[in-house]
């Protein structure tokens, strides 16, 4: 049973003497969790099977949770849902090793936190977007021109192709 401090903290020991093919769920559920310094998400549940292979133990995990994030356009902070899954193998020796590196450490706890962390801020957009239409900011007055137009035209470009567009 995971611990409050370390909750992806998992003793495995009991899986890596089972037979080849024995495997065992772990759900888990937060409202609330931090993830490193900067990462914190909502209504976080997942379930993580760790399977016994002859190389190791194959760990399958799936989790969804919500972030807040800042709009690119228009600076207000939204609610965006994540969802990520993962597959790794915690080798039993380096013969078995992949390229992740992980092995089986000798007490048999594994800590699934730093793998959680690093899926999760991969499906954290680089420009992340409030809805698709968001119109942003006014760049005159800086208005939020998803709650009102402040009766700003956009500037036209400064272009010798600028007449081009009229032709179209």
């Amino acid at each position: 049973m995971p611990s409050l401090r370390k909750p992806f903290r998992i003793n495995v020991g009991f899986i890596a003497h089972e037979e080849i093919g024995r495997s065992h769920d772990f759900p888990f559920e937060f409202d609330k969790l931090t993830l490193g310094d900067d990462l914190e998400l909502h209504s976080f549940e997942g379930i993580v099977n760790i399977s016994r292979t002859p190389q190791g133990l194959y760990v399958q995990a799936d989790f969804s949770a919500e972030t807040t994030l800042e709009c690119v356009r228009c600076l207000t902070n939204f609610k965006h849902e994540l969802d990520w899954t993962f597959t790794e193998l915690y080798a039993f020796d380096q013969r078995s090793e992949t390229e992740s590196g992980l092995i089986l450490p000798e007490d048999a706890h594994i800590d699934l936190e730093d793998l959680l962390r690093e899926y999760a801020l991969l499906e954290v957009p680089i420009s992340p977007i409030c809805k698709p239409n968001c119109q942003g900011l006014c760049m005159e007055c800086g208005q939020n021109l998803n709650e009102k137009d402040c009766g700003h035209k956009p500037i036209e470009p400064d272009s010798p192709f600028a007449k081009l567009k009229d032709l179209l």
